[in-house]
């Protein structure tokens, strides 16, 4: 069965998480990612976190399945000369160096339009033009400067980032998406053109419900669904929810059975109105149904966190599978909070692909996450990361290099 992404071959400059989060997806898709690294270092994750000495980290190994690698110092005129005819060959250069760098390479826009009209050129920075557009930006960074962290947490504590990797993983998304528009945009056009996506924009399009919120609390100064409400007070600015669910239907996280031992045993129950009768039958508050104060979704509004208390009482005398099943005969809204060892021994995840088992010839077995977007015609398959330059010679060979011509780049040290 043929890729989506057949015959489209990606020049990979990126490191680190955000940007090889988007070569990754566009490589299980079946796009030829080629990784070019530094010979002797490489991506610097292959080192970073390691938990086998003198192997390549989980961390490296996680985010660059299905790719080919190779070495070459762009910094010396052969290493140019390569880096040329691989960008006469290639339909997408994607990167994340620091603002400038491609340009002090001597690879400008204009240039690599020079070399190749047809090629997309996918950039991650971490702020749009600005007075922060020169600045250094990380995961945390992002989540804090695209509104994620002033939202996030309880609303007398500080900010809290989230573990979801929405700054950089988020943004490769989002890359990803406007090169496959690009990609498509150049079969009636036949130019390429550039693509740029900063961290924080990425992170305020993923937190646009808390721009929404920004909105209603200065038209009402007041929104009802937040916990601070009735006895809390708003300020100017949209404030930390807890486990509010940021929508219309009200939901918190509650304890189960064994929570005094199990950090994770924990249930995140959702007070939807049409199934507000069976959840007052289950917990044992049938009285709740026609009582003034609880029939209606503005008279529970004030009362939310009462009875999110009395529903907990009844969830912890169930753990969170057995509540789960319960819960779901009703339709009522709810879900488990899964431990990453949980989710890592589920079964359903493997048979669906979404985490999958992968054999490494230093690491051993290990696993990682596969494609999250399935594809009936194009099946995705994950493959394990290259090892540094493993691909070199090969790479080299399909450019039309002779042997002794990569044995005088080796000799030179460009390869």
């Amino acid at each position: 069965m043929s890729k989506a992404l057949d015959g489209v071959r990606i020049l990979d400059f990126t490191h680190v998480q955000s940007g090889p989060t988007c070569t990754q997806l566009l490589a299980w898709f079946g796009a030829d990612v080629i990784k070019v690294e530094r010979a002797g270092e490489g991506d610097a994750t292959r080192g970073q976190l390691r938990d086998i000495p003198d192997v390549d980290s989980l961390y490296f190994t996680m985010l660059n399945h299905n790719k080919r690698s190779v070495t070459l110092n762009t910094k010396k005129p052969m290493g140019k000369e390569v880096l040329n005819t691989l960008i006469k060959q290639c339909d997408v250069l994607v990167e994340n160096f620091a603002p400038g760098a491609l340009d002090r390479m001597g690879f400008t826009w204009e240039r690599i339009q020079e070399l190749n009209p047809r090629m997309v050129v996918a950039s991650i920075k971490g702020f749009g033009p600005g007075p922060y557009a020169d600045c250094k930006v990380y995961e945390n960074v992002a989540q804090c400067a695209g509104g994620s962290a002033s939202t996030t947490g309880f609303d007398d504590g500080p900010p809290v980032v989230t573990g979801a990797q929405i700054g950089d993983s988020g943004t490769g998304l989002h890359l990803a998406l406007g090169i496959v528009t690009a990609l498509y945009q150049r079969v009636g056009t036949g130019r390429g053109q550039r693509v740029t996506v900063a961290m924080q924009d990425a992170v305020l399009n993923l937190c646009r419900v808390k721009l929404r919120d920004q909105q209603r609390l200065e038209r009402t100064g007041v929104m009802k669904e937040y916990p601070q409400y009735p006895d809390g007070k708003f300020g100017d600015a949209v404030p930390r929810a807890g486990n509010a669910s940021g929508g219309g239907q009200p939901g918190w996280i509650l304890k189960c059975k064994g929570w005094e031992n199990d950090p994770n045993a924990y249930i995140y129950f959702i007070t939807q109105a049409p199934v507000w009768g069976a959840i007052c039958k289950v917990i044992g508050k049938e009285e709740w149904i026609t009582d003034p104060d609880y029939a209606t979704p503005v008279a529970r509004l004030p009362r939310l966190m009462s009875i999110f208390g009395t529903i907990e009482e009844w969830t912890k005398t169930k753990t969170k599978f057995e509540a789960m099943d319960i819960l779901n005969k009703f339709d009522i809204p709810c879900g488990p909070i899964l431990s990453m060892k949980e989710i890592a021994a589920e079964e359903s995840l493997r048979q669906t692909g979404t985490v999958v088992e992968v054999e490494h010839p230093t690491r051993g077995k290990y696993l990682t996450v596969g494609n999250p977007i399935k594809l009936s015609d194009s099946v995705s398959e994950v493959k394990r990361s290259p090892l540094l330059g493993e691909h070199t010679n090969e790479v080299l060979r399909q450019l039309n290099y002779s042997d002794d011509q990569i044995a005088a780049l080796r000799a030179e040290g460009v390869i």
